[in-house]
């Protein structure tokens, strides 16, 4: 047989594996047709792929995580119409975001014949193959995008010992009697939180996320009776509120839906990738059920409790009830349990970087030492901002912004430099204007939060910010009452004391 006739068979053998309905992502930047030639999802290893169905799950598992006990403070410090319609957008915006890093990963893998990418492949393969003096840029964006990961999962366990404390702290005192300091309650934890941050295999965190999802279901679901048991009157609640207030809110529920750093597993170990973006497409349902769940979250909870909407609405619940105890337990329990998958990826990250330091003999002592220092520093941070609504507000503006919104919007930019920036370059204004929003929440959000917490120390105690409000429409009034009977009373008292 020739040389000839083996090369037509070869290429005619490809060109059998290739199917005329393959619905391929539209090429950006340099054009070759031979990328359309190349099928990523045809070269990947399916042997323990998940189905639409499972995909769908995990994505919605990674975004309605205890970021939706904080809607209903987030609708309160946007206002009833602004937050409601405002949150909604905010779940489109990140919704699109994560579009386009899916899209731009799918071209780039054809373009660099690559099966699948990480979020931070996707970043270098984007600089890699973009404008030439942005090349040599590509380990950077690589790193920045594998730090900016770490930074955020860090910053989310810090979040996470703050919720635990928070919780356990309103049945300690309960229970007690004493007004015993959050600080307190944060060492308690370190021993638990050593053990779950020394887990290196996450086989070993399966039955510890089981027990953690059964939790939260049940918390949820006494949540969501308080809730709708105490809806208010209409006009006790603010529909706009304040220009000072809106960047608050806008980080908040980013910190909320936000879920961009599990998307790319997700994607890439599914049986039909295909599915994942298009319409409806996995992404499209698990995003529609993520944003009407929040939403309906917030709105209720902030029509439940109104201004007294605390940073979490588990705190709102009534101290003295069984319930509402039994729900500070099981979130509480379940935040705990979470807390070695959420401090997973950043330590297996930052100990794959350092890793090469040690010796095989000092490989095993010094990836310990690094996990519990790194437990340690999310418990110290924790404690230097123990109040969890500028906290939240906080991790929200720097890091989820940054990682769900302006990452994305500039690889796809830089995907599409050469080419197909669209018509009169709307793909170029509409990233800049996500580049922009970003921005924006990154500066106003921090400096908004920032001032909280200097007002936090120079103010009031972080134990003030735990118990103030009351619990339930009847109580508001008796305490309304009250307190305009009191006042009234003084007022005679001291005109009284005038006439004598």
């Amino acid at each position: 047989m020739s040389k000839n006739q083996e090369t037509n068979e070869y290429i005619g053998e490809q060109m059998k594996d290739f199917s005329s309905t393959t619905k391929i992502a539209p090429a950006i930047g340099n054009y070759h047709e031979k990328d359309e030639l190349y099928d990523p999802f045809d070269h990947r290893d399916k042997t323990n792929a998940t189905s639409d169905a499972g995909s769908a799950t995990h994505l919605i598992k990674s975004s309605l995580g205890t970021g939706i006990l904080a809607m209903p403070n987030a609708i309160k410090n946007g206002g009833l119409l602004v937050g409601g319609i405002g949150t909604i957008l905010i779940g489109i915006l990140c919704s699109h975001c994560v579009h386009i890093l899916v899209k731009s990963s799918h071209v780039l893998c054809r373009r660099t014949k690559t099966p699948a990418m990480t979020y931070a492949d996707t970043a270098a393969a984007a600089f890699e193959s973009g404008p030439l003096r942005l090349r040599k840029y590509s380990n950077l964006a690589r790193n920045f995008v594998n730090w900016a990961l770490c930074a955020t999962y860090v910053s989310g366990a810090c979040v996470y010992i703050v919720f635990i404390a928070t919780g356990i702290k309103q049945l300690g005192d309960q229970y007690t009697g004493m007004n015993i300091s959050i600080r307190t309650y944060m060492l308690c934890l370190i021993p638990a939180v050593v053990l779950l941050g020394q887990v290196r295999n996450l086989r070993v965190l399966v039955p510890f996320s089981v027990l953690a999802n059964l939790s939260l279901t049940v918390g949820f679901a006494i949540t969501l009776y308080y809730i709708f048991n105490q809806i208010q009157p209409m006009e006790k609640i603010h529909y706009v509120t304040t220009w000072h207030q809106l960047p608050k809110f806008f980080a908040t529920v980013i910190f909320a839906i936000e879920g961009i750093g599990t998307v790319m597993p997700i994607e890439n170990s599914m049986a039909n990738p295909r599915h994942f973006i298009g319409c409806p497409g996995v992404l499209n349902i698990s995003m529609s059920v993520v944003i009407t769940l929040y939403a309906a979250m917030g709105v209720f909870g902030y029509l439940s409790f109104g201004e007294c909407a605390k940073a979490s609405i588990t705190l709102n619940l009534p101290e003295g009830e069984i319930l509402g105890q039994l729900v500070q337990f099981l979130i509480s329990i379940a935040i705990l349990l979470t807390y070695g998958l959420q401090f997973f990826v950043p330590l297996e990250i930052i100990w794959n970087s350092i890793k090469h330091k040690f010796s095989h003999r000092w490989e095993v002592l010094g990836e310990t030492v690094m996990r519990i220092f790194m437990v340690l520093l999310t418990v110290s941070v924790a404690m230097l901002v123990p109040d969890l609504d500028p906290f939240i507000s906080l991790v929200g503006a720097v890091f989820f912004s940054v990682l769900g919104i302006c990452i994305p919007a500039i690889i796809e930019t830089i995907s599409c430099w050469e080419a197909h920036l669209g018509v009169g370059y709307w793909r170029l204004w509409k990233n800049a204007f996500l580049v922009l929003v970003s921005i924006f929440a990154l500066i106003a959000g921090s400096w908004i939060s920032i001032e909280q917490i200097i007002e936090l120390y120079t103010k009031s105690s972080p134990a003030s910010s735990i118990a103030t409000c009351t619990l339930n429409r009847s109580e508001m009034i008796v305490s309304s009452t009250s307190n305009e009977t009191l006042i009234s009373t003084t007022l005679d008292i001291v005109n009284g004391t005038k006439i004598l």
